[in-house]
């Protein structure tokens, strides 16, 4: 029986787009009969979802996947993939218009083609669905593909186009949607969010951006040095509020060097439209200003996917903000069905849902007690300069009464920083005082997403920050700033008495 009723239109409506579609949705796809029961069942298919599918059909496991959208989900369709795929392009746009402090004249002439940058976006999105995303592959490998939406029909079965799917364990990956914030207006006068915003052809001539977080501030930047007029309005003192002060001061000043107009403790409260602008009001204390824009892009958060499951004929607890609570092992309050990715999780992050997508499988097919709390898990912000980050906080480890000792290398002291032109930021390693565990680090620097998986490999390993002194890293790189921050520490333990002892034995 062919899956009907599918409406999804991606734009502009031309062949890598049809190409996306054919792999993450075929319009002729059939939905197959299914088997007797399942040792997995699976509602979501992006990249928990997938993977976990993955991994439970490798190991023999017979695996049914439901998705009512897009294979591939939000990372690929709507998120990271595109995203980071413009940034770099209006990272190049940026270093061309600075070519004079690399000692190379500005290209004459530079003119920013918007449609062609967005078209290289819908080329990489459609080349990366054929295996990132496919409803064909995974069927190739055995997971049984099933596309409409789910219902659950107790707690062992789902229904989905009018087949039942029965199931010893079920994992639920629904993902989350953008956050529609309450300003007057706005729905009336239209906005653009990370489900739309990718289907540009034309570069806004003003653009207003409400919400500083990394979606936001990832965007404003990109879409700045891509030609829009750009205004970011963030109700909070300073952008991504969970970061170190000093890190997000960075940003926003990187953010202003753009030409960003930044306002923060500013709140947007109305919208209104004058022909084709809209006019948008904003409070910061008593200061009242307006903002006359071409389009406004939201990013003020998610809200997870929980609606129209029926959890509650299944046993599964779930709230509208908070989605589905779950407990260290990924059981819902079902223990025979797990919850992963942005469904239920604290940080939304696709590394993250693929790490529980392992838990998941070993837990529910081989009795397995895999905790979620024992992943170290790093992310990263991927503005110019990127702010990545891994573990604990100083403020975090204060409030746990952890006594914690920072060891810091500015970037500028970093020798391949000052060759590249990338000397903004720096590397903070937080250790527990008196030993060289490391409790947590944050880097800022033009490629701290990779540098940071050195510390987390650290971390992971039980390895000190003591050790990865003895560690060679190639000359001249950005990450030697790590081994300098552990030179530092080692340095820390030449007490005075220590000194006095090398001394004497080197006078002999």
């Amino acid at each position: 029986m062919q899956q009907e009723n599918f409406s999804r239109q991606i734009l502009p409506d031309e062949s890598y787009n049809s190409a996306l579609l054919e792999n993450a949705h075929p319009p002729a796809w059939r939905n197959p009969e299914p088997r007797d029961k399942y040792n997995l069942v699976i509602v979501g298919a992006g990249a928990a979802g997938i993977l976990a599918a993955r991994a439970a059909v490798m190991v023999g496991a017979k695996v049914a996947i439901v998705e009512r959208d897009l294979v591939g989900g939000v990372c690929l369709n709507l998120g990271c993939i595109p995203s980071k795929t413009i940034i770099r392009t209006s990272r190049l746009y940026a270093e061309m218009r600075d070519a004079e402090n690399f000692g190379a004249q500005v290209p004459t002439g530079i003119k920013i083609d918007f449609p062609a940058a967005m078209e290289r976006l819908r080329r990489i999105r459609a080349r990366l669905s054929r295996f990132r995303g496919s409803a064909q592959q995974l069927s190739a490998i055995g997971v049984d593909v099933f596309f409409g939406e789910a219902r659950f029909a107790g707690s062992k079965a789902i229904v989905v186009d009018n087949k039942t799917l029965r199931f010893r364990k079920a994992l639920i990956a629904t993902g989350a949607r953008p956050k529609s914030p309450a300003i007057p207006g706005l729905s009336e006068a239209g906005y653009l969010t990370n489900e739309s915003v990718f289907d540009l052809t034309e570069c806004p001539r003003r653009l207003l951006v409400i919400g500083g977080g990394p979606l936001g501030c990832e965007l404003a930047q990109a879409l700045a040095r891509l030609g829009s007029q750009v205004t970011i309005v963030q109700d909070d003192p300073m952008f991504l509020g969970n970061e170190e002060r000093d890190a997000a001061q960075i940003l926003s000043d990187a953010l202003a060097r753009d030409g960003i107009g930044v306002h923060l403790n500013t709140q947007a409260v109305r919208v209104r439209v004058q022909g084709k602008e809209k006019i948008v009001d904003l409070v910061s204390d008593d200061d009242k200003t307006t903002v006359t824009v071409d389009e406004i892009l939201v990013g003020v958060g998610s809200a997870p996917n929980v609606e129209g499951m029926n959890l509650e004929a299944a046993g599964v607890e779930y709230g509208a903000e908070a989605g589905i609570p779950i407990n260290d092992f990924l059981q819902t309050s079902n223990p025979r069905i797990y919850a992963a990715g942005d469904v239920c999780s604290e940080h939304k992050f696709p590394h993250i849902e693929a790490a529980a997508a392992r838990i998941v499988v070993q837990n529910a097919l081989f009795f397995g007690r895999k905790r979620l709390s024992s992943l170290t898990i790093p992310w990263c912000t991927y503005t110019d300069p990127e702010i990545a980050h891994i573990g604990l906080y100083v403020r975090e480890a204060r409030e746990k009464n952890i006594p914690v000792k920072t060891f810091t290398v500015l970037m500028h002291e970093v020798d391949r920083a000052i060759t590249d032109g990338e000397e903004e930021g720096f590397v903070k390693i937080h250790v527990k005082e008196g030993t060289d565990r490391i409790l947590g680090a944050t880097v800022v620097a033009s490629h701290a997403g990779e540098m940071i998986s050195e510390i987390s490999l650290a971390m992971a390993s039980g390895i000190g920050l003591g050790a990865l002194a003895r560690v060679n890293h190639p000359y001249p790189t950005q990450a030697q700033a790590i081994k300098m921050a552990a030179d530092t520490y080692n340095s820390t333990r030449l007490t005075p008495a220590l000194k006095w002892i090398f001394r004497r034995w080197l006078a002999w």
